[in-house]
C-alpha cells in the first residue's frame, strides 16, 4: 500500500432543491471537491472565515490589500481596515 491515497467519506445533509441541482451534475464527488477547496482558498480576509469572497470579490480585495491592511484593535481586540496613504499624510 506504498503511495496509496487515504480518503476519507464526508457526507452531509442538503435540502431537497439543492439535491435536485446536484443530480444534474455529472461528476457530484469532483464538483463538491473543488468547491469546498475554492470556499477555503478565498476565506475572507476580514471575517477570518465567517463568509467568503465570490472570485471577483477577491480580485477586488487583491486590488485593495496593496494599500491597506487588516489590523486588530487593541481596546477591543476587533479587526478593521487601516487605509496606508492616510498614514503617510500625517
Amino acid at each position: 500500500m506504498v503511495g496509496k491515497r487515504k480518503e476519507e467519506i464526508i457526507t452531509f445533509k442538503v435540502d431537497e432543491a439543492l439535491a435536485h441541482e446536484l443530480r444534474h451534475i455529472p461528476n457530484r464527488s469532483q464538483f463538491i471537491r473543488d468547491a469546498l477547496l475554492s470556499a477555503l482558498k478565498n476565506e475572507c480576509p476580514v471575517c477570518h472565515g465567517a463568509g467568503t469572497l465570490s472570485p471577483n470579490q477577491m480580485k477586488h480585495w487583491q486590488e485593495f490589500a496593496e494599500h491597506h491592511r487588516v489590523v486588530e484593535c487593541n481596546d477591543c481586540n476587533e479587526t478593521y481596515l487601516v487605509c496606508d496613504a492616510s498614514e503617510s499624510v500625517q
